[in-house]
């Protein structure tokens, strides 16, 4: 069915479809729709799952975990400072090896105050042991969300999925939105560790430097195992649905001399400011990257390369600029735009191309070195 939508209801439609058991949330800015929209289907009755609204998003994650750990579908949506309140439980419920999902619409962190698109706030959840997607469309974010239950839930994966869109420019923006019947997409949710009442164990207990480490790499052995589920479960999609999905979304880059790779909306942005510099001669390309985590082999081989970061930490440069100088031989332009919702169009995003230095750094609005 085609209708017209936000990323805000393209999530609660896939939330809808997916049938989680239990969902537990905190009202926050520019996520709260999400929420308004799965409450109001769980009390017209089309929705048969368990609401909870808790009094913080700490206790959000924490019920999360509470129900997880019982062995049942469990989703959550939250965004920026309320991301950032559930810190402590983000990494339990990785380390628990629970397959929540959990929606952010990616906002800026305070001070000051504000309450656009940044990626900061997810950036900073990076090491947790969380799988993280970013989407580009409205579509995408529908797709990625369905998507996310069955990665989180598949017997060689069993951690937590992270599905990030940017708040306004995406969370807020009417598109065409094509559901589908799932159908089995999703099978049902089988967690071997799951606590059970008729034979009592402990969970959670102290571990000791001689397990501590097990713990930690099995989390990393899954991260590993991953990258084929994520593989097999969009090539799935593809062939039920139509949809292709990859690690990253190439734009003209098979004869590109220069690559463009940004996240969310803004890699987008950079697919018009390619057209625009092909116009002038300039063999662009470019590159959205859709998994953060886990992070992706990215052929650039011999190209130039200019990275968009929507991000800063600070004393230390781009993380997403930092994470592709980690996997490649090549030099980047790092180029940070975009903070705190800042508008970058795609003229701004084809100069940055044409004034590149390889090698530098640029701020968007604050300096120009040409």
């Amino acid at each position: 069915m085609k209708i017209l939508a936000t990323g805000n209801k393209a999530v609660a439609e896939a939330v809808e479809q997916a049938r989680p058991a239990v969902i537990a949330a905190y009202p926050i800015t520019p996520q709260t729709a999400i929420i308004e929209q799965i409450a109001a289907a769980i009390s017209s009755g089309r929705l048969k799952s368990r609401f909870i609204s808790m009094e913080s998003e700490h206790s959000v994650m924490a019920a999360c975990i509470g129900s997880s750990i019982t062995g049942v579908r469990t989703f959550t949506a939250t965004s920026s400072q309320g991301l950032l309140y559930m810190h402590e439980m983000t990494n339990w419920a990785a380390g628990a090896r629970l397959p929540i999902v959990m929606v952010n619409v990616n906002r800026a962190i305070a001070p000051g105050w504000n309450i656009w698109a940044d990626h900061t706030d997810s950036l900073q959840e990076r090491d947790t042991g969380w799988l993280q997607v970013y989407a580009g469309s409205v579509q995408e974010v529908y797709d990625a969300t369905l998507m996310a239950f069955r990665i989180a839930e598949h017997e060689d994966v069993l951690l937590p999925v992270m599905v990030n869109l940017d708040g306004f420019s995406l969370s807020h923006i009417s598109q065409q939105l094509e559901t589908v019947e799932i159908g089995d997409f999703i099978p049902p949710l089988h967690l071997p560790h799951a606590i059970d009442p008729r034979n009592p164990a402990g969970y959670g207990g102290l571990t000791g430097p001689e397990s501590y480490f097990k713990f930690r790499w099995d989390i990393e052995r899954s991260m590993r195992d991953s990258v084929k589920v994520i593989k097999s479960v969009q090539e799935d999609f593809s062939r039920r649905f139509g949809r292709n999905y990859d690690f990253t979304e190439d734009y003209r880059c098979e004869d590109a001399e220069v690559v463009v790779l940004a996240m969310g909306t803004l890699g987008k942005e950079a697919e018009i400011a390619v057209d625009l510099l092909r116009t002038e001669g300039i063999k662009a390309g470019s590159m959205r990257l859709r998994w953060l985590r886990p992070f992706p082999e990215l052929d650039l081989a011999g190209r130039e390369v200019v990275v968009l970061d929507r991000d800063y930490s600070f004393g230390f440069g781009g993380v997403l600029a930092a994470s592709v100088r980690s996997r490649i031989k090549e030099e980047v332009y790092s180029v940070v735009a975009g903070l705190g919702g800042q508008e970058v169009s795609y003229q701004d995003i084809a100069g940055f191309v044409r004034k590149r230095r390889i090698g530098q750094e640029f701020w968007f609005g604050v300096n120009d070195h040409v």
